[in-house]
């Protein structure tokens, strides 16, 4: 429940994605389970010591999508998007959830959005990495909480969620959304005492077990990569996306000359800003997505699921064919075989 000052200063989109949160524990305010349907036929374990933790962003991204559609509409309107999202966030203490009455309308039918999961996932497993996956019972790392300034809402889902993963055994966890990834290995420590959870990126942990094996890409192809702003600035993880690229035959890694790595600039998206500044958002996308296509390449890869959903849009910004954008966990399968 927000405080009673913070009603009237908080932007009503921030509002909405808060409850989610508070309420439903995911960022979209789905019913529980739902995230975990792209697992179901994976028969992965969850009794394990180390997890796999997929988070909102990957697990929600269709619905994520078809929302951020819905609000740069609106955006565009003559009644703007700020109202319809305060209705949104009413209707829905009324139990009455139209903004996801709108997601499952216009939602893929298929489930290619999880793809970039189950290929990091089968990634792991033909590595020989031990690892189990939560499911229903996977937490929201409540990060988005922190960026916008809930701090005591953060404090008290960490809290709640370094409980539920020490009863379930959990020491160590693989982590795919950078977002998720900084928050659980970086911000929650500085909140409980004793936190004893080791975090890694998915991509730190491939690269140690990925050096003995030989990959091919399927063809020749020039590739370009996407900085993530907190896998790169945040948590420092810059070069070992790279290495995994270059490890792969068949890729020609190309790159902007100056707008990589700790400096590469910034799709739009992260941290709330695409729900509180939509157009603003779409056109820092476009931009990014003119750097990169200068380099040539046929493939933008990341690894960021705010990253990828404004990356497709800033190509469909530009009407731009021919240049696809899959996570870095797509390119690896691929190059594995798997």
């Amino acid at each position: 429940m927000l405080h009673k000052k913070s009603k009237g200063l908080i932007p009503l989109g921030l509002v909405y994605l808060v409850d989610n949160i508070t309420s439903k524990h995911n960022i979209l305010g789905a019913p529980k389970g739902e995230g975990a349907e792209w697992a179901k036929d994976l028969n992965l374990p969850q009794g394990t010591e180390t997890i796999f933790f997929a988070g909102c962003g990957y697990q929600y991204t269709s619905g994520l999508e078809s929302l951020m559609s819905l609000i740069r509409g609106l955006d565009k309107s003559v009644i703007g998007a700020n109202l319809p999202m305060g209705i949104a966030s009413y209707q829905k203490k009324l139990g009455i959830d139209l903004a996801g009455i709108y997601r499952k309308m216009f939602a893929k039918g298929d489930d290619s959005d999880a793809q970039p999961l189950r290929d990091a996932v089968n990634v792991l497993s033909s590595l020989g990495v031990n690892f189990g996956y939560l499911a229903d019972d996977e937490p929201c790392c409540g990060g988005l909480l922190y960026y916008i300034g809930f701090e005591e809402e953060f404090i008290k889902n960490a809290r709640e969620m370094y409980k539920k993963l020490k009863s379930l055994g959990v020491k160590r966890i693989i982590s795919i959304v950078p977002s998720c990834t900084y928050t659980l290995g970086n911000l929650i420590p500085g909140y409980i005492e004793g936190y004893d959870l080791e975090v890694k990126h998915w991509s730190e942990v491939v690269l140690e077990n990925i050096r003995s094996r030989e990959l091919r890409f399927p063809e020749e192809v020039k590739v370009t990569y996407h900085d993530p702003c907190q896998l790169a600035r945040y948590l420092g993880v810059i070069e070992e996306p790279r290495q995994i690229l270059r490890a792969i035959k068949g890729i020609k890694l190309v790159e902007p000359e100056w707008t990589k790595g700790e400096w590469a600039t910034c799709c739009g998206g992260g941290g709330g800003f695409e729900v509180v500044f939509p157009e603003l958002s779409q056109m820092l996308a476009v931009n990014r997505v003119k750097e990169l296509l200068e380099t040539g390449a046929q493939i933008i890869v990341t690894q960021c699921p705010g990253c990828i959903m404004q990356l497709k849009d800033g190509l469909k910004q530009l009407k731009t064919n021919g240049v696809k954008v899959l996570d870095l966990a797509q390119i690896v399968a691929m190059a594995m075989g798997i």
